[in-house]
């Protein structure tokens, strides 16, 4: 895996790990001399002049914005001196992040910090003093009834917020936390790269929302749990919990650094800034808010992260389309360029993006996201009635596919602007995710505030997703892990500390583990194959739990055995062809006969093979979209082939309530629960008399 060249060097010194208390100080210190750097010392090439490498072949797109003005001047200046830019130069030159840039970033950073400080102390520090005032005025008796209520509260405060949080800042923060760092730019050069096959899936997300409710969301509800798999074990076993709960700590333990890290890229792309100078101050300043506030910090932080993040797609999207000559520009150009397209018409799972694997794998592919994940579950957990649940479901798809909508816009335009000079193939963007970054600082590069407020997007997007699931880890290890084990012998302290020392533990290893993540190329991979190889079996297993209450304990747990291992080997194989090269999806083609800078050709010629026409034909070729479907089938199947050898459970003898409401219905009106009424809402809440 390439990286960019600010990431490089920092591998050269990165033998030795330095202690976080000296990486942090280093880390500022070299924040500050770049930021000085950028903003002190002149480039080879004005920031004006970044578009002179890029003319437009459109007349009225080169007159539509004052930046091309300026890049006509350039351009002759150029012509003159009868010399080119090199891509090491020009990328150079393209690092223009102004001290306006900084300042946006910083504040979205001292933004969230003070967020997390304000409901880490001043709000907690307003509750306890209300809470006493209630206890003054009641007799000895009363008081020791409250103090008995308070019991628990930690945990339920710092892990659902009191499960007295609101519709929409839940809401925003399920789409912040959605949508990490790697989707935000990932989506956009899906678009470019394979066209608008992939936007098809949005449509899928009311599918799964669906699901979501009728199925998964009723069940949790009123079991009111603040770990996902605790229903393991009131369903199954004991163990049955601890595997799904080990499972969820292993893909967070890999998952942590590289949230972090693909946006570090991005930073590095458009600052120049190491990653290593980046990743130690975002991350702590992440675990911090995340310790300190728990869930209200995040939900609230994830709030500003997810108008940073609209508000910078807004920009690319009004900026970047004016800057091409208006929408009829930006369609013509995808159009003429194969990028408008649809998904085939076709039931072979080896196709990348067919009707089978978008719609069907597509659906499949979000419910586990909305149905059965840890981080998404537990903000549904956090609102007072299954009322408001379903308020924040609808809220949540809408904002989720305005965002996702956002990103394949952005996509559009990126193909527009380079559909004759392709930054990939030239090695302008040494990797696909520094592609967009490139197009921001062409775009938005002009306008001071507007490249740092892209950052903030980016780091919004990974901070999200790296506090809820710091958020998540301490509920797992608490509930799962911890409090089984020690019980009531755990005070509100214990609970507290332990809390807060999972968020502290798992976040501070993070910054380390980013090194591990830069030098082995394969992690990213081995992340994308650990992930497939989860999903899919966990929401299999859940299934089984919700929906056939004959399947046994041990059935289900050789059924998950012999799925995870299957696709692990499915995922992995996938990724060895990949790797080497024997298989690989076609790309659409690009062009580079307009660019107007120097580059190495042979890279160029090298690329081609990527898109020549593939097919492949075994099942390891199959679309990635349709691995969590597999995955769910395979657990769903052998789960149930496994009755066969370990038998079938009376229905009765399972609890109606871990069942999904319409077996409820079934059982009921076949008289498997004759005394027994449906229930149709949750279970009265938790909440804190004090408030």
């Amino acid at each position: 895996m390439s990286t960019a060249s600010g990431a490089t060097k920092a591998m050269e010194g990165a033998s030795t790990m330095p202690t976080t208390p000296t990486l942090v100080t280093k880390a500022f210190v070299k924040t500050v001399e770049a930021i000085i750097s950028s903003t002190t010392s002149s480039t080879s090439l004005p920031s004006s002049s970044s578009t002179t490498v890029f003319p437009s072949t459109d007349s009225s797109s080169s007159s539509s914005s004052s930046a091309a003005t300026a890049a006509a001047s350039s351009t002759s200046t150029l012509g003159a001196s009868g010399e080119k830019l090199s891509v090491k130069d020009l990328s150079q030159a393209l690092q223009h992040f102004g001290i306006v840039d900084y300042l946006v970033f910083v504040a979205m950073l001292a933004i969230c910090a003070i967020i997390g400080f304000y409901f880490g102390f001043i709000e907690k520090k307003q509750k306890k003093k209300k809470s006493k005032l209630v206890s003054n005025g009641k007799d000895g008796a009363g008081a020791a009834g409250i103090e008995e209520q308070r019991r628990g509260s930690e945990a339920l405060d710092y892990l659902v917020g009191g499960r007295k949080m609101k519709v929409f800042p839940v809401a925003l923060s399920l789409v912040a936390s959605f949508v990490s760092g790697i989707s935000l730019l990932g989506t956009s050069t899906e678009i470019y790269v394979y066209g608008t096959q992939y936007a098809f899936i949005l449509v899928t997300l009311a599918f799964s929302g669906a699901i979501s409710w009728y199925i998964f969301l009723p069940v949790f509800c009123n079991l009111q749990l603040t770990s996902t798999y605790e229903y393991f074990e009131r369903r199954f076993s004991r163990r049955m919990r601890l595997f799904g709960a080990s499972l969820f700590v292993l893909k967070a333990i890999i998952w942590l650094p590289i949230a972090v890290y693909v946006p570090a890229l991005s930073f590095n792309q458009v600052s120049g800034v190491d990653i290593h100078t980046i990743t130690p101050i975002v991350i702590i300043i992440c675990t911090f808010y995340t310790c300190v506030g728990g869930l209200k910090g995040v939900v609230y932080t994830d709030v500003v992260q997810s108008v940073i993040m609209y508000g910078s797609l807004i920009a690319i999207m009004i900026k970047g389309t004016i800057d091409l000559g208006g929408f009829g520009v930006v369609w013509q150009r995808n159009l003429d360029g194969g990028r408008i397209n649809a998904p085939e018409w076709s039931l072979d799972p080896t196709v990348r993006m067919s009707v089978l694997s978008v719609f069907l794998g597509g659906t499949f592919f979000k419910l586990q996201s909305t149905s059965i994940n840890q981080t998404i579950i537990q903000r549904f957990m956090s609102l007072p009635s299954i009322k408001h649940v379903k308020q924040t479901l609808f809220i949540f798809t809408i904002g989720i596919t305005l965002l996702y909508a956002g990103c394949v816009y952005v996509g559009l335009v990126c193909y527009a602007t380079y559909y004759d000079c392709d930054p990939m193939s030239t090695g302008l963007a040494g990797r696909r995710d520094q592609l967009v970054p490139l197009l921001v600082m062409r775009v938005l590069g002009v306008i001071p505030g507007l490249p740092g407020l892209f950052v903030s997007a980016v780091f919004s997007a990974a901070l999200s997703s790296l506090s809820t699931l710091l958020n998540s880890l301490a509920a797992v290890i608490l509930e799962d892990f911890v409090r089984p084990r020690l019980g009531k012998a755990m005070t509100e302290r214990h609970v507290a500390m332990t809390m807060r020392l999972v968020v502290v533990i798992f976040g501070t290893s993070s910054i380390f583990m980013v090194y591990v993540v830069e030098k082995l190329g394969m992690v990213l991979q081995l992340s994308a194959t650990l992930q497939s190889s989860l999903y899919g079996p966990m929401l299999g297993i859940f299934a089984v739990g919700m929906l056939m209450p004959w399947v046994t304990e041990k059935s289900v747990f050789v059924g998950s055995i012999l799925s995870f291992a299957t696709m692990a080997w499915i995922a992995v194989n996938a990724q060895i062809a990949n790797v080497s090269g024997s298989f690989r999806h076609t790309k659409l083609p690009v062009s580079v006969e307009q660019c107007e800078y120097e580059f190495d050709m042979n890279r160029y010629l090298n690329s081609t093979a990527e898109y020549e026409p593939h097919s492949g034909t075994s099942v390891y070729h199959m679309s990635f979209l349709l691995y969590t479907l597999s995955g769910a089938l395979l657990a769903i199947v052998f789960s149930n082939l496994a009755t066969l050898i370990f038998g079938r459970q009376d229905v009765t003898a399972v609890d109606e309530e871990l069942l999904a409401p319409i077996v409820q219905r079934y059982l009921r009106r076949n008289k498997y629960y004759d005394s027994i009424e449906l229930k149709k809402q949750p279970k009265p809440l938790v909440v804190e008399s004090s408030d």
